[in-house]
């Protein structure tokens, strides 16, 4: 398997398609000589956002999402490398749609056309375990956010039969968030918080909204996993968790954050619709959005 660590844009082409649009969609924007032999026009400029969006507004579905609504885009998002091993993919796509004979909501992602397409191997390296790890996050929106702070956590998942043949039906990626937890009973300055998701409630397509602060399990890593007792072996609920680093002293603040897989079973699958507080972030062929959560 291939790391896939950059995002394509595809700017002529989007650029080229509005201006067709607003040729059709616009009247009298185009000259009246369309035939073989063509004239001037006076009528070229530039597509501004105002542009955009009335043809939007013109053209029922003609126009990206990210106009109007509250959408934005991230550029902050891709492979965290020093977070990865082996040769994984994390590769922003188009679809999945199906799987063959499934059809409604749960046949399409639940954002857009696109997802966050993930395979980690069980057994493709030297190292021991020999099983590959990637984190796809954001290492610059989140830095210095209060921990305290993450009220609404989660995803959706596209769940295969075959991943719970390789693991069990916890084998899924989850959510991870580096920080630094600020404990008055740890001088460490480093944990990852880490929510692992209880079992998919379907299989072979999309999942509705897995919740992270309700359900599945919560924990931390290295001394702020010892003194809290939320550590791998012995789990917390996303509330207990937050009890526990609510000790009194200064506040826990995040590094980063992080869909993340491994290393542990072999999965092959997509993720859509990460949700961080009132942002949802739309997985997208052409790069990471932003909505508003509803």
């Amino acid at each position: 398997m291939n790391a896939r660590f950059g995002v394509k844009r595809k700017v002529a082409l989007g650029v080229t398609a509005l201006a067709a649009i607003a040729v059709s969609a616009v009247p009298g924007s185009a000259s009246a000589a369309t035939g073989g032999e063509r004239g001037s026009s006076d009528h070229w400029g530039e597509i501004t956002r105002d542009t955009i969006a009335a043809i939007a507004a013109a053209v029922p579905g003609s126009v990206s999402g990210d106009i109007g609504g509250g959408l934005g885009s991230s550029d902050h998002w891709g492979v965290i490398t020093r977070n990865t091993i082996g040769s994984p993919v994390a590769a922003l796509r188009n679809g999945p749609f199906g799987s063959f004979g499934v059809q409604g909501p749960s046949a399409s992602p639940p954002y857009g056309r696109g997802s966050l397409g993930i395979e980690v191997a069980d057994d493709s390296t030297s190292l021991a375990p020999p099983s590959e790890k990637v984190d796809f996050g954001n290492e610059v929106d989140f830095y210095g956010d209060p921990v305290l702070g993450l009220n609404e956590v989660g995803f959706h998942v596209f769940q295969t039969g075959e991943n719970i043949s390789y693991g069990g039906p916890r084998n899924l990626p989850g959510i991870k968030f580096e920080i630094n937890p600020n404990l008055t009973a740890s001088a460490s300055t480093y944990s990852t918080l880490v929510w692992v998701p209880g079992p998919s409630p379907v299989t072979n397509r999309w999942s509705p909204y897995l919740d992270a602060t309700t359900t599945g399990d919560w924990y931390l890593t290295g001394n702020a996993g010892t003194v809290t007792g939320c550590n791998q072996t012995t789990m917390c609920t996303f509330q207990q968790l937050k009890t526990a680093l609510n000790d009194g002293g200064a506040q826990p603040t995040i590094y980063t954050a992080a869909v993340s897989k491994g290393r542990d079973n072999m999965w092959i699958g997509a993720v859509d619709g990460l949700r961080i507080n009132n942002t949802v972030y739309d997985f997208e062929a052409d790069g990471v959005r932003t909505r508003r959560a509803n």
